[in-house]
């Protein structure tokens, strides 16, 4: 009997996400999602840069294959978002250090955060 072995399926993001930012409609929910998906792209890289499974990550966890599966796909699912402290077990198990920043925002007007400011100072 042979082990199978974990062999990723090759997929180009990059050129995917200039296809479809294209679409008006993506590209605006996309850039709304952008730190949901950064942190997404984080985790899975993480994971195949450490050769891993969803499996051997969920065993390193003390969790199920599945909670893995449903951690790397939370991405703009602001309601399933993992806590802190579920990152940092998942950055132990692939061999990481979870690090946090904040920067600065552009002089740009941000949306996202205007509505919700402009509300508090009513």
């Amino acid at each position: 009997m042979t082990r199978e072995h974990y062999s990723p399926v090759p997929l180009d993001v990059d050129a995917t996400r200039k296809r479809w930012a294209k679409d008006a409609t993506f590209k605006t929910a996309y850039n709304a999602l952008a730190d949901e998906f950064a942190t997404l792209t984080e985790l899975v890289n993480a994971r195949q840069k450490a050769k891993l499974t969803q499996a051997e990550v969920a065993k390193r966890m003390g969790i199920t294959q599945a909670s893995v599966g449903r951690l790397e796909s939370s991405a703009g699912n602001r309601k399933h978002a993992p806590s802190v402290a579920t990152l940092r077990r998942y950055a132990d198990a692939v061999g990481c250090e979870l690090h946090i920043t904040l920067s600065p925002v552009a002089k740009r007007v941000n949306s996202r955060h205007t509505a919700s400011r402009d509300s508090a100072n009513a």
